[in-house]
C-alpha cells in the first residue's frame, strides 16, 4: 500500500504502516505476547503485604508489627456451642474439646468461654502450621464439628475462623472463577456472532481482547516491582481488558465492513476506518488512562495497583486495535465475512428501530431532555443515603456454614471476631511502667460501659521493644457501637494509659481501626481525585473537538452516569433488593474502595461510546450538515456499534455479578446497570437531545483558545457509510490522501 498526499492522524499512520508490513505486524504482536508471558515467569508478581496495603495510624501500626519479628501466629479456629432448645451444651462442649485434641493438624485447644448471656459456648484452637496454607490442614477439623453437629440436632454446633474463612473464600472463589473463565469468552462471542453474523468477524477482537489482557498481565509483573499487586488486580484487569479490548475492535472491524460495502475499494476503506473509528479509539483509550490514573492520587495500595493494571490493560489493547488490527484486516480483506451465519448476516443493518426512536426524541428535544433527566434524577436519588464499609467473611457467600457460625460468633463473642489492637512501640515494654499502663488500659475497659470488652492480651516481641495489646470493641467491627468504641479508645483510653511511658508510641489497628483510616484517607483523596479524571476529562475533549460546550456537555453527562449508577448499587446492595437473586447479605454500606474505582472506571470507560459518538456527529458537522441533521446521522450510523459494544460490556460485567464475594457483586452490578443507562438514556437520548437545543453552540470555541492544536476529523469520500456519496467529484479531495494499491 502507498499513499499520496498527506496522512493526518496516529490511527492513520499506525494502519499504513501495519498494512505495508502485515507479516511483521502480526508475527510482533504474537512475539510481544509471548515475551510478557515469559517476563512474567523470570521476574514473577510482587504481592503487597498486609501492611503494605494500610493507611494512616492502622497502616503504621501493621508495619511496626511487621518489622518486630514477632513468632508466626497459627491459624486461629473456633468452635460456637449454642443453646437454641434448652439442651444441656456441657456434655457436647466435652466432646468438641476431647475430640479437636485428638485431631492431628490441631494444638492449642484453649478452655470452654461462656458467653455474658449464658447461651453459648466457645472453644478456640489453632492449626498448625503455616497460617498462609493452613486452609488444606482445617478440613479434619470442620469435618469432626459437622459431625458432632449431626449427632445433637437440638444445639448450635459449628466452626469459623482465619483457616475455614480461607478455605471457604478459596473454594468458592476459585469456583466462582473458573465459571467466569468457562463463560466469558463464549458468551462475548456469542455476542459478536449475533451483531457480525460471521464467524471470522467476531473471532477477531475476542482474540484480540485475550492476548491484550495476557500481555498486560505479564507487564504487571514488571509493574509490581514498583507498586506491588494485591489479590483483585488480575480480576479487574480481565474485567476492563475484555471490555475495551472487544468494543475498540467491535468498532475498527464495523466502520471497516460499512465502508467496503458502501463502495469503497479495501485500502480505503481500511484507511477510512483508521481516520475514524481508529482516531476515536486512541482518544478513548487515552481519556480512560487518564481517568484510571486518579487513583494513583489515592496513595493507597490498593488503588494504585487497579490503576496501575487497568492502565496497562488499557494500553495494551489500544495498541493491538492500532497495529495488528489493521495488518489481520488488510490480510483477510473482505474474507473477514468468512463463514456467514444463516439468518445473522447483513450487508448492512438499517437501524429502522433505533432510528425511528431517535426522529421521536429530535422532534421533541425539550421534552426528551426533560424526561431523561428526571429519570436519571430518579435512579440517582438513593445516592444521598450512601455509606461504606468493610470488608468481611460475611461477604462471602452468606447460606454457607463458616459464614453463619462467624456470624453467630460475632454477636456471643464480639472481643473475638473484631478486637482492636494497640501497638505499643518503646525502647522497653516489658518492666513496671509498663504493666501499670497495661493495668490503667485494663480498668479504663471496665469503665468504658461496655464499649470496650475483656479480655485484654498482652504479647511481646523476642526483642522486648513491641508490643501488641488486644481488647475487644462493642459491635461487629463496623457499626456505629464499634466506631464510637474505637473513637474512645484511641481518643481517650490509650492516650490516658500509654502517654506516659518514656518513648512509647501507641497506635491502634484491627479491622474496625483499619476500615476507619481507609474512609478517611479516601474523604482526604476524593476532591483530587474527583478533580483530576473531570479536570483532565475536560481538557482531552477540549482538545480533541475543539468545542467548550461539547467538553462540558461530556463531563456532565458522565457524571450523570456515574450518579445513577451509584443510585442503584445502594439500591439493591445498601437497601438489600434481590438478595437472594444475587446471593448477598443486605448490609448498611457499600464496600469502601467500590465508589471510587466505580467513578474511575466508569468515567473511562464512557468516553468509549461518548467519544465515538461525537466523533461521528462531528464527520457531518464538518461536511456542513445541519445540527439536527448531523446529530440524527451520527447516533443513527453510530447505534447498532454502539448497542453490540454495550451489549459485551453488560454480559462481561454481569458475569463478575456471579462471583461469591460482595465487592466483585456491586462491582459487576454497577458497571453493568452504568453501561445500560450510558447507552440508552444518555447517548440515545440525552446527547441528541440537548445537542440539537444548543443547535450552532456545540461548536463554541472562544477566541482566546484558538491557538489549541487541532486533531482533524477526515472525511474520507466513499459511499453511504461516510455519508458522502461518492458521486460527488466536486467534493474537495485535499482532507484525506488518496491510495493506490501494490499488491
Amino acid at each position: 500500500m502507498e499513499t499520496r498526499g498527506k496522512v493526518k492522524g496516529i490511527a492513520a499512520r499506525a494502519a499504513i504502516w501495519s498494512a505495508r508490513h502485515r507479516v511483521l505486524a502480526i508475527l510482533g504482536w504474537i512475539a510481544f505476547v509471548a515475551a510478557t508471558v515469559v517476563l512474567s515467569a523470570q521476574v514473577g508478581t510482587r504481592e503487597a503485604t498486609s501492611a503494605e496495603q494500610g493507611n494512616g495510624d492502622s497502616g503504621r501500626a501493621d508495619k511496626i508489627v511487621e518489622a518486630a519479628g514477632f513468632p508466626v501466629r497459627p491459624a486461629g479456629e473456633m468452635v460456637l456451642i449454642q443453646n437454641r432448645s434448652g439442651a444441656d451444651r456441657a456434655a457436647v462442649t466435652t466432646e468438641v474439646t476431647r475430640t479437636l485434641k485428638t485431631l492431628a493438624d490441631v494444638t492449642d485447644v484453649q478452655p470452654p468461654l461462656q458467653s455474658a448471656d449464658g447461651r453459648s459456648t466457645l472453644v478456640a484452637f489453632s492449626i498448625i502450621g503455616d497460617p498462609e496454607t493452613a486452609k488444606e490442614r482445617v478440613g479434619p477439623a470442620l469435618d469432626a464439628v459437622a459431625k458432632i453437629q449431626a449427632g445433637h440436632p437440638e444445639l448450635y454446633v459449628t466452626e469459623a475462623g482465619d483457616a475455614s474463612g480461607d478455605k471457604l473464600i478459596g473454594d468458592e472463589l476459585d469456583a466462582g472463577l473458573s465459571r467466569l473463565s468457562m463463560l466469558s469468552i463464549p458468551v462475548t462471542l456469542g455476542i459478536l456472532l449475533v451483531a457480525f453474523g460471521a464467524v471470522v468477524a467476531a473471532l477477531l477482537p475476542v482474540g484480540l481482547a485475550v492476548t491484550a489482557v495476557i500481555a498486560a498481565i505479564g507487564l504487571m509483573a514488571a509493574g509490581s516491582r514498583f507498586a506491588p499487586t494485591v489479590d483483585a488486580t488480575t480480576h479487574v484487569m480481565l474485567l476492563v481488558g475484555l471490555a475495551v479490548g472487544v468494543d475498540y475492535c467491535l468498532f475498527y472491524i464495523r466502520r471497516e465492513r460499512d465502508e467496503r460495502r458502501a463502495g469503497a475499494d479495501p485500502d480505503r476503506a481500511l484507511m477510512i476506518a483508521a481516520q475514524t473509528s481508529g482516531r476515536s479509539i486512541w482518544i478513548s483509550g487515552l481519556t480512560v488512562i487518564v481517568a484510571m490514573a486518579g487513583m494513583f492520587l489515592t496513595h493507597d495500595t490498593t488503588f494504585v495497583s487497579f490503576g496501575l493494571g487497568t492502565i496497562l490493560v488499557v494500553a495494551t489493547a489500544v495498541l493491538g486495535s492500532l497495529t495488528v488490527l489493521p495488518a489481520l484486516l488488510s490480510v483477510l480483506g473482505d474474507r473477514v465475512d468468512a463463514i456467514k451465519i444463516p439468518g445473522l448476516y447483513r450487508r448492512r443493518s438499517d437501524g429502522r428501530l433505533w432510528n425511528g426512536f431517535l426522529r421521536v426524541v429530535l422532534a421533541r428535544p425539550l421534552i426528551s431532555t426533560l424526561v431523561a433527566v428526571g429519570v436519571l434524577g430518579a435512579l440517582a436519588a438513593p445516592v444521598i443515603d450512601m455509606r461504606t464499609r468493610g470488608q468481611n467473611i460475611l461477604d462471602v457467600s452468606p447460606h454457607a456454614p463458616v459464614v453463619q457460625g462467624y456470624q453467630a460468633i460475632s454477636e456471643a463473642f464480639p472481643s473475638k471476631t473484631s478486637p482492636a489492637q494497640v501497638v505499643v512501640q518503646a525502647p522497653a515494654v516489658r518492666g513496671e511502667r509498663f504493666d501499670q499502663a497495661v493495668a490503667e488500659l485494663r480498668a479504663a475497659v471496665g469503665r468504658s460501659g461496655g464499649k470496650l470488652v475483656e479480655p485484654v492480651d498482652v504479647e511481646v516481641n523476642p526483642a522486648g521493644t513491641v508490643a501488641i495489646v488486644s481488647v475487644g470493641l462493642a459491635g461487629n467491627g463496623e457499626n456505629k457501637a464499634s466506631t464510637d468504641a474505637l473513637e474512645l479508645l484511641r481518643g481517650e483510653v490509650v492516650p490516658a494509659a500509654f502517654g506516659d511511658l518514656p518513648g512509647a508510641t501507641a497506635l491502634v489497628t484491627g479491622s474496625a481501626a483499619s476500615n476507619a483510616d481507609f474512609n478517611h484517607q479516601m474523604q482526604q483523596s476524593l476532591p483530587w481525585v474527583f478533580g483530576f479524571v473531570l479536570g483532565l476529562a475536560f481538557i482531552l475533549l477540549l482538545v480533541s473537538f475543539r468545542s467548550v460546550t461539547v467538553a462540558i456537555t461530556g463531563v456532565v453527562l458522565n457524571l450523570l452516569s456515574v450518579a445513577a449508577a451509584y443510585g442503584m448499587l445502594v439500591f439493591v446492595f445498601q437497601y438489600g433488593h434481590f438478595d437472594e437473586q444475587l446471593g448477598f447479605l443486605p448490609s448498611d454500606g457499600i464496600i469502601n474502595w467500590i465508589p471510587l474505582f466505580l467513578f474511575v472506571i466508569l468515567f473511562g470507560l464512557s468516553m468509549d461510546y461518548h467519544v465515538f459518538v461525537l466523533s461521528r456527529i462531528r464527520e457531518g458537522h464538518n461536511r456542513g450538515l445541519p445540527t439536527r441533521q448531523a446529530v440524527a446521522e451520527g447516533i443513527g450510523r453510530t447505534a447498532g456499534v454502539i448497542t453490540s459494544a454495550a451489549v459485551v460490556m453488560m454480559a462481561v460485567f454481569a458475569l463478575f455479578a456471579t462471583l461469591p464475594l460482595t465487592s466483585t457483586k456491586e462491582l459487576g452490578v454497577g458497571l453493568a446497570a452504568a453501561v445500560l443507562l450510558d447507552a440508552t438514556i444518555i447517548r440515545a437520548v440525552l446527547l441528541p437531545a440537548v445537542m440539537v437545543l444548543l443547535g450552532k453552540a456545540n461548536w463554541w470555541l472562544p477566541r482566546g483558545l484558538r491557538w489549541l492544536p487541532e486533531i482533524a476529523h477526515e472525511t474520507v469520500l466513499t459511499g453511504v457509510a461516510s455519508g458522502s456519496p461518492a458521486s460527488r467529484p466536486e467534493e474537495p479531495t485535499s482532507r484525506t490522501p488518496e491510495l493506490t494499491t501494490l499488491r
